[in-house]
C-alpha cells in the first residue's frame, strides 16, 4: 500500500496524507500532469474520474467529475496557485456543479503537493488546508481519508504498467 501515514490536524486546519511510490519523482508528476493518467487513479475505487479541462499551470484550472456506481456524478475544480515541475504544486481545490461553478455550501481546501526523491523513489506529500476546523470535520466525515487512501492506491498498478 503506497499510503504510509494520514495526519488529521484540527488545530493546524490540515489533512497530511504521505505515500510512497517505486518511481521516480518525474514519472510520479506525469500522473498529475497529464489528465488522461489522472483520470486513472483520481477517484476512488468505483468512482472513476473525468477530466472536462486540466491545465497545471499557474492560473490554470481543472474541472473534473468523479461518477458513482450507481450513474451519479461528483464535481470538483482546481484553481492553480503555483507549479514547480516536477516537484510541487498547489491548488485551491473546491466542490462544483456540472457547469464547474464552485459550490460556496461546501468546504473548499488549499491542497499542496510535494515530490521528493528518497525511499524506494518518490515520497509525496499531500497537505490539504481548510478554512475552519468545521471545514476539516466536514470534508473528513464526507470520507476524504478513505477516499484518498483508495485513490492513491491504484497508482502502483499505473506505474507498474507504463515500465513493462
Amino acid at each position: 500500500m503506497p499510503v504510509l501515514d494520514v495526519t488529521k490536524n484540527l488545530d493546524a486546519l490540515t489533512l497530511t496524507v504521505t505515500a510512497e511510490f517505486a518511481a521516480d519523482p518525474e514519472r510520479v508528476w506525469r500522473l498529475y500532469e497529464d489528465p488522461r493518467r489522472l483520470e486513472r487513479w483520481w477517484g476512488p475505487p468505483g468512482y472513476p474520474a473525468t477530466f472536462l479541462r486540466h491545465e497545471l499551470r499557474p492560473g490554470g484550472g481543472s474541472h473534473y467529475f468523479m461518477r458513482g456506481p450507481e450513474g451519479d456524478e461528483h464535481h470538483g475544480v482546481w484553481s492553480v496557485v503555483d507549479v514547480d515541475a516536477p516537484r510541487a504544486f498547489t491548488v485551491d481545490d473546491a466542490f462544483a456543479d456540472a457547469a464547474g461553478t464552485p459550490n460556496t455550501a461546501l468546504p473548499t481546501m488549499r491542497l499542496a503537493i510535494t515530490l521528493t526523491a528518497g525511499g524506494a523513489g518518490t515520497v509525496l506529500t499531500s497537505v490539504s488546508t481548510f478554512a475552519s476546523a468545521e471545514a476539516l470535520q466536514q470534508t473528513l466525515d464526507m470520507g476524504i481519508e478513505e477516499g484518498l487512501r483508495g485513490a492513491m492506491a491504484q497508482i502502483d498498478g499505473i506505474l507498474a504498467e507504463e515500465s513493462a
